[in-house]
């Protein structure tokens, strides 16, 4: 049944006699902006007192900003998978950087977010990473999005990593710093640029859901001396941490992230790349958010942004020394925690909501917004409720997974995680926003407990055929944990 939006928008051009009696405004356009690794050190989150993003501020203040939104899983392919797809990851078993979903037989013919628009008269288009890497050939390509633009990505490099090798290896992503170049060498300003060219040559007779997936912060952070040089050498950015941190968590909770690229704390300490980290990760937003300044000024210049739904989110957070560690593939805040923002018809102006949320939402909110019909079986809850009256409450917390059992629970003021090994972590958000102190073994967290573990998911699919890269398995019998199919017990102690 078609909706009343899109049935206004066929007549239109169809029916020369009703478009002349009156003319019809095409349906609210959609510009979904994306921003790799970004965890909460941005203006609206205030994760990081220095975090300077002008553009996010006022996106912040025209929209309804969530500040306790968070991935459903915190690496790129299950996270973006998820979200595009409306299902989670303990639904689908894409847990790694692969399988492409398409290649999954059960989800091959899986109508995705963007392809819901499609179907519904809209025009779509994309460039950057929306998608974990790029559907293979033309054909495929079409039956995902109308209209590709480049592929963005790190753009120009140094001659030589900036950092040197780290103890995991020569990673060529392991890298950050300044380095002479311009901007525009950059994969982040060549797809904006393509972005507003697009805004404004497309025909304003159709809709569009224009898709905009940024690289940076993502590593390697590169910036332009100019960025880096925002942030004063004197003035201390580096985030607040606990030596003991590590003490009361669960030994599993090491398996997440074991044997990967991102060093430990103790390296970027030991090679003096702590605080070189941290102002590359800082600049690196402020370049990102210089981007969709453009962005955004190209809506404002085609007289669209009242006609635009912008939605802003991140597939995951990104530790910077919390925990002691750098990178992602954890299931605490830093990792969880990402920026939510709307603007838009309908949506209320410089509202903050506090309720816990998920990336999952998505899909069934921008199709409400839209009037679309939806799949009937997303896993999601459209936050309309909340564009609309912000304190409207949620009737259930943010679920993030990582690798089959295990799973972090955040309700509006705790952190639940329970590990496939059965070990498990709570934190109390109201006295402890750092999640420094495990409360899951005190006898009077019990009611909590119970509350939260009523919440992990009912269905944990093992790992889609063809799984691989970042996935963890555990055998309940043995008692043992396996990375990439290699045993990782017995334990042995990691530094921090």
């Amino acid at each position: 049944m078609p909706t009343q939006a899109t049935l206004l928008f066929t007549l239109s051009l169809l029916s020369p006699v009703f478009a002349s009696s009156a003319p019809i405004r095409p349906p609210p356009n959609v510009l979904f902006i994306a921003i790799d690794d970004q965890n909460d050190w941005v203006g609206p989150l205030r994760g990081h007192p220095q975090a300077k993003t002008p553009h996010l501020d006022r996106l912040a203040r025209e929209g309804v900003t969530f500040h306790n939104a968070h991935c459903n899983a915190p690496l790129c392919n299950p996270s973006r998978t998820s979200l595009l797809l409306g299902l989670r990851p303990s639904s689908t078993g894409i847990y790694g950087l692969s399988p492409w979903f398409r290649s999954v037989p059960s989800l091959q013919g899986r109508l995705t977010l963007p392809q819901c628009f499609q179907q519904h008269g809209y025009q779509t288009l994309t460039t950057g990473k929306i998608f974990h890497g790029s559907p293979g050939g033309l054909a495929q390509r079409k039956l995902e999005f109308d209209v590709w633009g480049p592929e963005g990505g790190i753009g120009i490099r140094p001659p030589a990593k900036l950092i040197g090798p780290t103890p995991m290896g020569n990673h060529p992503l392991m890298d950050w710093g300044a380095f002479p170049h311009r901007d525009e060498e950059k994969g982040d300003y060549q797809i904006a640029s393509w972005a507003v060219d697009r805004i404004q040559s497309l025909a304003r007779d159709r809709p569009f859901f224009l898709a905009v997936g940024f690289f940076l912060p993502h590593v390697p952070c590169y910036v332009s001396p100019a960025w880096m040089e925002l942030d004063p050498p004197e003035i201390p950015l580096l985030p607040e941490i606990l030596k003991t941190d590590r003490a009361d968590t669960p030994r599993f909770s090491w398996h997440l992230h074991w044997n990967l690229p991102e060093p430990r704390l103790h390296w970027v300490r030991e090679n003096q790349q702590w605080e070189n980290l941290v102002r590359s990760y800082l600049a690196s937003t402020r370049f990102v958010d210089a981007q969709i300044g453009r962005i955004l000024q190209a809506l404002d210049s085609a007289n669209l942004a009242n006609n635009t739904w912008v939605v802003l989110w991140s597939d995951h957070g990104y530790h910077l020394g919390e925990k002691a560690i750098t990178g992602k593939n954890t299931l605490w805040e830093r990792s969880t925690r990402v920026p939510l923002l709307f603007r838009g018809p309908g949506i209320r102006r410089g509202a903050v909501c506090h309720q816990p949320v998920e990336l999952l939402d998505l899909y069934p909110t921008l199709a409400e917004l839209a009037g679309l019909k939806a799949p009937g079986d997303l896993e999601g809850l459209s936050l309309l409720p909340q564009l609309r009256h912000p304190a409207t409450p949620r009737n259930r917390p943010a679920l993030t997974t990582h690798n089959q059992g295990n799973h972090a629970v955040r309700s509006e003021h705790w952190r639940f995680i329970r590990y496939a090994d059965g070990t498990e972590e709570l934190y109390d958000h109201r006295t402890d926003p750092h999640e420094w102190h495990n409360l899951a073994n005190r006898p009077s967290s019990a009611p909590v407990l119970e509350q939260h573990r009523r919440a992990l998911p009912k269905t944990d699919l093992p790992p889609a055929p063809g799984s691989a890269h970042r996935i963890l398995t555990f055998d309940p019998v043995s008692r043992i944990a396996t990375w990439e199919g290699h045993p990782i017990e017995p334990f042995a102690p990691v530094p921090d």
